[in-house]
């Protein structure tokens, strides 16, 4: 087995509406080979990953796949399952995958991930491993794991962070992670928030640096005249000695720069000791700081936005003797609780064994192979920090009043919005004053010690905290996704104008570039994933409309989690042949994502007069709206008397009908881009923008102004229509056969002497749908010129223009009134030379600006003449 390329998905996707990644495999002669005829492999298999007895597999039964195994399965579905039972064994909750054949001998492989990396290296132990198994080569599995799980750990988000964007997500805001790190924006556009772990949107940067520096904290808090523990910085043996004897023993000893109770050590009653201290940690730290010892309990207390939501009392690590085993041995036992772990990826963190535990041990007259008597309790730690091994107990009710205002006021001198104040004192519950004493202020508290303490009630500060970043607002925006065949582009641009009428500031996304409040911020085909995401990750917007096109769909999933509204314009014959997409039917199931991608409370704007999209009804959870060219569309009208929304066209007006309410919106007349009703195209795509601005629930009044201020000027590319020296051309991006018929309908409509046509189309197409596009270009026009895309997707030069060029001859047109112009410049201003009064010359464009500047350059000025068409 070979694998031959990987492809990760972020977000919901055409396989599964989870993050998932797919693996494309060569099973190199094994194709038709059950595991059951390979020599040994299943026992071995069962062997090395009894994980798998535990997969109930499709037969859905207690050793499903076991059986499987038995009857004989093969190896691509093997690998789906090897690969689940990795992260299983590596504590993550991974159980789905499924495994289909592509050709001959390549499959792929879908399986769920948590953690990228993690989830890819789970896919090469998988084929090594069958590979292993195979050739009967030994598999050193748990070297694998080892590294799988180091893998993970360097990957995986804090049990703070987790908790923050679980809080978000219980809320309904959406969760974006930015880059590698544990960085997360939550919400969309305006209303979203940035946070890294407990470091909050608000927190300000200045008061993070104090918080770092423990000597400048200690200053600043000291001048508000709060308890303090007396320090001094030094920087050298003697200075150490010296300020020793101005503090006093006992006194601590730790980095001015720390962080996690890391390189502290406590009770240093004497020099020799300090001065041990001071050699040891002034390896791994530049500036130290000397203070007194302060006797009495680890306190820490929680602050967000200047509200107390969580205590707690911190408890070294302890080890409890039974007379036999050693001090390693009882604390490799400690360590095998199933609540520690590495780092901060469970409830607590392992005891490390290191050189300030050996140290520790020794002040206190053991060392590590020391048999601890039988119920003796010894500490290992001077620190109660989780991050060494430390438990916690909640006491968030026990904390007196005038504490409290001390560490309000020990927040506010540092200027932090969410931090942690450590406190030592004999009892929380009375006040500091005059033993007691504030340490140090966090500015990125772990919350692992209050949402799940040792002991005691639970505190849910990662819900304190997205309810105080999100006071204002739920980080919510309008969101539509628009998809289809034909009219996404015009759909989506109109959808956009009127939001912008309603008083939004509208990120939008097209074939031709990304949109921030009407202003191009970047050119080019902008319908994937990451297009979107500069969308929604823009804090100027407060509304965002995406064109979401097939390409993007299939190759990188949604950037969103669900939309408020979900439309799809059609489902036509196209792009068929690419991407796996091989019938008509396979092309629904991928347009029907941005369907399914909607939120309970939001709608799918669906063609109640294209089959194709009427087919995909079923998939569908979320309340609909119909829109129809008629009245009495049996799919439309089935709609409203299930309660939901029905729009169409009556009597040349546009009619809003629900629970028997109908409401005249507009007359069609009165809408610019449908040409007093000649474009029905756009009156189509007029329909489906109302449909979606009703299920935002933008009023009537503000619709209707919509639809009557958006013109072709706003619409580049879609049927614009200009005067050259009194001939006229239209420029449209129509670039398959339903779309070159929709032009052409609308075209005859208008008076004219001689249909000029520029014609070409994209490569990623069908030799057959090319060559039905020349047919009908052959059928409607007098004079054609082909010309071929700059961008030649795939194929050879000229083999689209020779494909088109047999389709035109096809319809029986006359081939002298044929040309083939390679260049689309060139071919336009052919066309142009050959048209005279009363011609149209219409290009079907790859790229429009090339073309505004041969219109510009043989005109003195470019005039949109639709209104002036309209009137005549």
């Amino acid at each position: 087995m070979k694998l031959i390329s990987s492809k990760v998905f972020k977000g919901r996707n055409i396989y599964t509406h989870k993050k998932c990644i797919r693996l494309n495999l060569d099973l190199e002669g094994y194709s038709e080979i059950p595991s059951k005829n390979i020599s040994g492999f299943n026992q071995n298999l069962i062997s090395l990953l009894p994980e798998l007895a535990t997969h109930r597999c499709g037969v859905d039964e207690n050793r499903g796949f076991i059986k499987r195994l038995t009857e004989g399965t093969y190896l691509a579905h093997v690998s789906e399952h090897i690969i689940i039972a990795l992260h299983n064994m590596v504590s993550l909750d991974i159980s789905y995958g499924k495994a289909r054949e592509q050709s001959g001998e390549n499959y792929y492989v879908i399986y769920q991930y948590e953690y990228e990396n993690t989830g890819l290296e789970a896919g090469n132990i998988a084929v090594d491993l069958i590979n292993s198994l195979i050739n009967k080569e030994p598999f050193d599995l748990d070297l694998r794991l080892n590294k799988l799980k180091n893998l993970l750990r360097s990957e995986q988000l804090g049990l703070s962070t987790l908790a923050i964007c679980e809080e978000a997500k219980n809320r309904g805001i959406p969760i974006l992670r930015i880059g590698e790190q544990s960085i997360f924006q939550l919400g969309y556009g305006k209303h979203s928030k940035k946070i890294q772990a407990t470091v909050g949107n608000d927190t300000s940067e200045i008061a993070v640096s104090i918080a770092q520096d423990k000597l400048l904290t200690k200053e600043l808090l000291s001048l508000h005249c709060l308890p303090v523990a007396r320090g001094f910085k030094i920087g050298s043996r003697l200075e150490a000695i010296t300020h020793a004897k101005e503090v006093g023993y006992p006194l601590v000893l730790k980095p001015r720069f720390g962080n996690q109770g890391k390189g502290v050590i406590v009770n240093i009653k004497n020099e020799i000791q300090l001065l041990k201290a001071y050699d040891l940690l002034i390896k791994d730290y530049k500036d130290l700081i000397i203070e007194e010892h302060i006797n009495g309990n680890d306190y820490r207390v929680c602050m967000v936005y200047g509200e107390i939501v969580a205590v707690s009392e911190r408890i070294p690590p302890y080890i409890i003797g039974d007379g036999i085993s050693s001090i390693e041995e009882l604390i490799r036992q400690t360590n095998k609780d199933i609540r520690r772990g590495e780092g901060h990826e469970k409830e607590l963190t392992k005891i490390k064994i290191d050189d300030a535990l050996i140290e520790y041990l020794r002040r206190k007259r053991f060392t590590l192979k020391s048999l601890l008597p039988k119920d003796k309790k010894l500490f290992l730690k001077d620190n109660a920090n989780l991050s060494t091994g430390g438990f916690a107990i909640d006491c968030t009710e026990s904390i007196c009043e005038e504490t409290i205002e001390y560490c309000k006021r020990a927040a506010n001198a540092i200027g932090l919005d969410i931090c942690g104040i450590d406190l030592l004192c004999k009892d929380i519950s009375k006040p500091l004053d005059p033993e007691g004493a504030i340490t140090e202020i966090n500015a990125a508290p772990g919350i692992r010690m209050h949402q799940n303490p040792f002991f005691g009630t639970k505190r849910n500060v990662a819900g304190h905290i997205v309810d105080k970043l999100f006071k204002d607002s739920l980080g919510k925006i309008p969101l539509v996704a628009v998809t289809g065949t034909n009219g996404k582009t015009t759909t989506t641009r109109l959808i956009a104008h009127i939001l912008s009428v309603a008083g939004y500031t509208v990120g939008m996304t097209t074939t031709d570039g990304i949109y921030i409040d009407g202003k191009c911020i970047f050119k080019g085909d902008t319908t994937g994933p990451k297009s979107a995401l500069a969308v929604l990750m823009n804090k100027n917007i407060d509304a965002a409309v995406l064109e979401t096109a097939r390409g993007g769909i299939i190759r990188g999933g949604l950037a969103y989690d669900l939309a408020d509204v979900g439309v799809i314009t059609n489902i036509t014959q196209d792009h068929l042949g690419i991407d796996e997409v091989e019938t008509l039917d396979d092309l629904a199931k991928v347009k029907a994502l941005v369907g399914e991608a909607v939120k309970e409370e939001g709608c799918v704007v669906i063609n109640g007069d294209d089959n194709m999209s009427i087919s995909i009804l079923e998939r569908f959870k979320s309340p609909l709206v119909i829109f129809s060219q008629t009245k009495d569309n049996p799919i439309l009208q089935a709609n409203i008397k299930n309660g939901g929304f029905g729009i169409y066209v009556d009597e040349g007006n546009i009619v809003i009908e629900k629970d028997s309410m109908t409401e005249k919106l507009i007359d069609i007349n009165s809408i610019v881009i449908t040409l007093k009703g000649i474009l029905k195209y756009n009156i189509e795509n007029t329909l489906a923008s109302c449909a979606a601005a009703i299920g935002l629930g933008i009023d009537y009044a503000t619709i209707r102004e919509g639809l009557r201020s958006f013109t072709c000027n706003q619409n580049p590319g879609r049927f614009n229509m200009y005067y050259v020296n009194d001939k006229r051309v239209v420029l449209d991006y129509g670039h398959n056969k339903d779309g070159y018929k929709c032009v052409l309908d609308g075209l005859k409509q208008l008076e004219h002497n001689k249909l000029i046509g520029v014609i070409g189309v994209p490569g990623d197409r069908s030799d057959k749908d090319i060559v039905e596009v020349g047919k009908c270009a052959g059928e409607n026009f007098d004079y054609i010129f082909i010309k071929e895309d700059g961008d030649k997707r795939g194929r050879a030069n000229d083999e689209v223009a020779n494909l088109l060029e047999k389709g035109v001859l096809t319809s029986k047109f006359n081939s002298m009134n044929l040309r083939k112009i390679s260049k689309e410049t060139e071919a336009f201003n052919a066309a142009l030379d050959l048209a005279e009064l009363e011609d149209i010359v219409i290009v079907f464009f790859e790229k429009l600006e090339p073309l505004i500047e041969i219109i510009r350059s043989k005109t003195n000025e470019i005039e949109n003449s639709i209104l002036d068409l309209a009137a005549k």
